[in-house]
């Protein structure tokens, strides 16, 4: 099963590494659209304007199990398109040599597009990436081990922090709220700790 990925699931990020057992081979490759940029720091494309936008064409193994992991990590929801983050459709993506192939592509619904995401002009999301990693990649280990502490609790349950410094820092990077009695991950929170897990 082919993919066209970019962002997080291509070479060197985040999600490729989890993929790295499944993958039988790997190519760039591009399509056209659009890219945003959403606040988390990662790209998402859009089936929308004329921009080339490069990625990688990502042959995997199939297993069904990893295609329902990845579905539910994109937000697709079958049964009614418009209500998911994400919608999986066969499109054409073009080779570097030229020669267009059918792949699997996550197109973002654009209604669910965040009013501080921003385009990337030309759709050179690589070019982003370099000039602003995302912010999983800015964050301090002790950031990261509380994020997923806090993201991995169930119900009212409370993580208690008990640095100072580290509680300023995650309220000023607008990663958790404090709800009085206890902290929860903001909505820039939960998605930074979705592409942590």
């Amino acid at each position: 099963m082919r993919f066209f990925a970019i962002g997080s699931w291509t070479e060197g990020m985040l999600h490729f590494e989890k993929l790295k057992n499944f993958i039988v081979s790997y190519e760039t490759a591009s399509i056209a659209g659009s890219v945003y940029r959403l606040p988390v720091g990662f790209p998402v494309y859009l089936d929308q304007g004329e921009d080339e936008v490069l990625g990688q064409l990502i042959e995997l193994k199939v297993d069904q199990t990893l295609v329902s992991l990845m579905d539910s990590f994109h937000g697709v929801h079958f049964v009614d398109a418009a209500k998911g983050l994400h919608q999986r459709i066969q499109k054409t993506v073009k080779k570097m040599s030229g020669q267009l192939e059918q792949a699997q592509v996550y197109i973002f619904n654009p209604k669910k597009l965040s009013k501080k995401a921003q385009l990337i002009a030309g759709g050179s999301w690589q070019d982003s990436l370099a000039l602003n990693p995302p912010v999983t990649a800015q964050l301090t280990e002790k950031q990261v081990g509380y994020i997923l502490k806090l993201g991995a609790v169930k119900g009212r349950d409370i993580v208690p922090i008990n640095d100072l410094s580290l509680y300023r820092e995650l309220i000023k990077l607008e990663l958790i709220v404090d709800k009085g009695r206890r902290l929860a991950l903001s909505s820039l929170g939960k998605e930074v700790y979705n592409h942590l897990v």
